[in-house]
Formats: structure tokens, C-alpha cells, sequence
């Protein structure tokens, strides 16, 4: 793949991520000047934590998974695209996705 290809998507991603961050921002600031309660506050501070770090585990346990998934791959010596090679790569996603949900809902 050229860097030209990924200039353009780094950059769409760069933009994305600044403008949610913007937006979250500006969510909290209004949330704090609607004089809400501080209990309401606290939940929602909380809650927002807990998604950042599920968000954490979920992403550790598919990219673990998948790099399993590549290391079998790279232990069989696979060249060239395959459908099993593509099924393994799935599963591997799939068992990552599985695997951090059995870890966040034990957590709980």
C-alpha cells in the first residue's frame, strides 16, 4: 500500500477525532452550567469512565486476538489471500469480542 493512500485516511481520522473531542467538550460544559444535580453529575462522570475503559479492554482483547490469529497464520506459511486465511482472521475477531465480553461482564 502507498502512503499516499494513507495520508488522506489518517487525515479523516485525525478530523474525526478532533471534532468528537470538540463536541464532548461542549456536552460536559453545557451538562455543568444546566445546574444540574451532582449526583446526576457523578453518574454520568462514572458511567463515561466505565465506557472509556471498557472500550480500553474490548480493543486489548480483539487486537491480542488477532495477532494470535496472524501468528497461526504466519506458523502455517500462508502466501497468498485464502478463504481460511480469512476465516481465521474472523474467528479471531469474533473469539476477541466474545472473550471481552465474558471479561467485562465478569468485572461487573
Amino acid at each position: 500500500m502507498d502512503i499516499e493512500v494513507l495520508i488522506p485516511i489518517t487525515l479523516f481520522v485525525c478530523i474525526y477525532l478532533a471534532i468528537k473531542a470538540v463536541v464532548d467538550a461542549r456536552a460536559r460544559k453545557h451538562m455543568l452550567q444546566s445546574n444540574g444535580s451532582e449526583e446526576m453529575l457523578r453518574t454520568l462522570i462514572d458511567g463515561e469512565e466505565t465506557r472509556r475503559r471498557q472500550a480500553s479492554l474490548r480493543w486489548g482483547v480483539i487486537l491480542v486476538a488477532l495477532a494470535v490469529g496472524f501468528g497461526l497464520i504466519e506458523a502455517v506459511d500462508w502466501q497468498e489471500p485464502s478463504p481460511g486465511l480469512f476465516a481465521i482472521l474472523l474467528a479471531a475477531t469474533g473469539v476477541g469480542n466474545l472473550a471481552a465480553y465474558y471479561i467485562a461482564r465478569r468485572t461487573k
